[in-house]
């Protein structure tokens, strides 16, 4: 197992609600972080198709529009879509951490998946704990501890946006032995005029760094307004939710930033060489 490794995170806009040029996207993306030398990159939660921001908006009437089109475009494992994924992560070896909305039979969910550089599925996630308006089109996953994931690189351990907020005790940190903690968040938001996430989620994201001495990438959206999934919608409505959302972020153990953080409304990807011996595990 290396002790140091390349990784990247990315900070895009998704191809909202085209699951199709979505996963173009991912596959330019994972090739683009290959090239870079990066042997793992992460992405935001839900990234296909998009995070559904339209979940925020007074206008229930209006979103509804947004249910079917959401569900037709969420990804099935196994599938065409997923296993063109799965051979880019082969063809480059690299591993790849993908947010995702999950269509299994008539459920979706926010899932996370784990592909390593041989192109094998190691586990797919399924986010536990969701906000209230995310219950209204997703289900739970099934409550587990195993969110760590052993690979080739290391001990890898995954969590979707909010989950962030409830941040365990250092044992139990130390009791998954993982040695580099990833979260994909779907933006950071102002909503309905209030500053909605950016210093909070930055710092649970920066509290697994400094507490629980991990390497920490933290990957994320930009969104531009709500109603960005087709470009339309009453102005009224897209001011009640706008961006720019971008705040990917990497982390050594203790807090260090390793990469130099983009625009809030940049697109790009975030790249740095974590010291896996830096982990509490490891220099236990």
């Amino acid at each position: 197992m290396p002790t140091k490794v390349r990784v990247a995170a990315v900070q895009a806009e998704p191809r909202w609600l085209d699951l199709r040029g979505g996963v173009a996207q991912t596959i330019e993306l994972i090739e683009t972080a290959a090239a870079g030398g990066a042997r793992l990159i992460a992405f935001p939660e839900t990234f296909l198709p998009g995070y559904p921001w339209w979940l925020w908006l007074d206008s229930v009437s209006w979103g509804q529009g947004f249910f079917a089109r959401y569900r037709t475009n969420s990804m099935t494992v196994g599938r065409t879509e997923f296993r063109r994924i799965a051979d880019a992560a082969r063809r480059h070896r690299i591993h790849v951490l993908l947010g995702f909305s999950e269509r299994c039979g008539t459920s979706l969910y926010m899932s996370q998946c784990l592909i390593d550089e041989r192109g094998v599925l190691l586990g797919v996630r399924r986010k536990p704990e969701l906000t209230a308006l995310e219950h209204k089109i997703f289900q739970p996953g099934e409550r587990s501890d195993q969110y760590v994931f052993r690979t080739e690189i290391g001990r890898i351990g995954v969590h979707g946006g909010s989950e962030q907020l409830h941040l365990p005790e250092r044992r139990e940190l130390e009791r998954t032995g993982a040695q580099v903690h990833i979260v994909s968040w779907p933006g950071f938001i102002i909503a309905r005029d209030v500053e909605w996430g950016v210093r909070v989620n930055n710092a649970a994201t920066l509290w697994y760094a400094v507490v629980g001495q991990l390497n920490v990438i933290a990957a994320c959206s930009i969104m531009d307004v709500a109603g960005s999934e087709t470009r339309r919608g009453p102005d009224s409505a897209k001011q009640l939710v706008r961006g720019p959302g971008g705040h990917a972020r990497i982390y050594a153990p203790g807090g260090d930033e390793l990469a130099k953080p983009l625009s809030g409304h940049e697109e790009g990807i975030l790249y740095a060489d974590l010291e896996l011996d830096l982990s509490f595990e490891s220099a236990a």
